[in-house]
């Protein structure tokens, strides 16, 4: 996915904001809580959350992995290095369950102030 079209699509998201961080990725947030993460040059290697049994899926196909990092610290994270396993479309469909993930997990009253009340 080109910079561009990630950044589009994750401002698209609710709630969603961006910084620039951890030597030039791109970093969206949800209620200040990690959702995506792109970095790279022209093709962004992205990184997303998932449940526990898409990461058990995920980690094992072609272009695919789990994201540096953050799934050495147990957390359930997968990173798309290619468009061989995903397409992009799919991957936007992962970056929204992403973002709906973390959102979740987010405290009741922030949830309720950023209008989450039912995710």
């Amino acid at each position: 996915m080109q910079v561009d079209a990630f950044n589009r699509l994750c401002s698209s998201l609710p709630h969603a904001s961006h910084v620039v961080q951890w030597g030039g990725s791109q970093v969206w947030k949800v209620g200040g809580k990690v959702f995506a993460i792109g970095s790279g040059g022209d093709f962004l290697d992205v990184s997303f959350k998932v449940s526990e049994l898409a990461y058990d899926i995920l980690k094992e196909q072609p272009g695919l992995r789990p994201a540096p990092y953050l799934a050495s610290r147990g957390m359930k994270w997968i990173q798309r290095q290619s468009a061989e396993a995903m397409d992009d479309a799919a991957l936007g469909d992962y970056l929204a369950e992403s973002h709906r993930l973390v959102a979740a997990g987010l405290t009741r009253k922030l949830r309720r102030e950023l209008g989450f009340e039912d995710v």
